[in-house]
């Protein structure tokens, strides 16, 4: 059973023993106790710098869409490594299928979220104050899952978003991780 948590997780024996202990042998528990632990473990990276790094590149076939992506972590040693390098061309592989337009959602621009308020609040007239108001939140997170690459399900895995997977390579790797930035081209855009 510790076997066939570390592969699917990729977390380390002990982490695995502790988190089936913990969920009293059932796999589907131990988990999700090691998915918060490593939402908690990047979390606390957050701060160290990030130094190291790759940038990649992706041409999609037929040459009509191309990706140039940074992404950095803490060493040289996780740069140089193959599942970090196999990341990063998912990375690349997902701006390339998605064409998110943001990192994250703290690089949106003040003007674009209020455009989109007002036009999810002028959708929904007539509907009471306190319904509008969660209405357009729920709007505005769709807004967000279109434009930001760390709010976008990952389109090799659906059920997982983008940041669900930095944050298990962070745990994996047990360095910071951050996309940095990213410009992608297509051919008569």
């Amino acid at each position: 059973m510790v076997n066939e948590l570390r592969i699917a997780t990729g977390a380390g024996l002990l982490d695995c023993k502790k988190a089936l202990t913990e969920a009293d042998g059932n796999i589907e528990a131990a988990t999700t106790i090691l998915r918060k632990k490593g939402a908690a473990s990047a979390a606390k990276k957050a701060d160290r710098i990030t130094k190291e790094g790759l940038i990649e590149s992706y041409i999609h076939v037929g040459g009509k869409v191309g990706v140039l992506l940074e992404v950095n972590c803490e060493t040289d040693f996780v740069a140089r490594n193959d599942e970090f390098k196999a990341f990063v061309k998912d990375v690349c592989l997902q701006i390339a299928a998605a064409s998110p337009l943001y990192v994250s959602r703290d690089q949106v621009p003040e003007a674009d979220l209020a455009k989109e308020r007002e036009i999810a609040s002028a959708q929904v007239l007539g509907k009471p104050p306190a319904a509008v108001q969660k209405i357009v939140e729920g709007k505005l997170e769709k807004y967000f899952s279109t434009i930001c690459l760390l709010d976008q399900p990952f389109v090799k895995l659906p059920e997982k978003t983008m940041k669900e997977m930095l944050t298990e390579r962070i745990a994996k790797t047990g360095e910071n991780i951050q996309l940095r930035r990213f410009t992608r081209y297509q051919l008569g855009a």
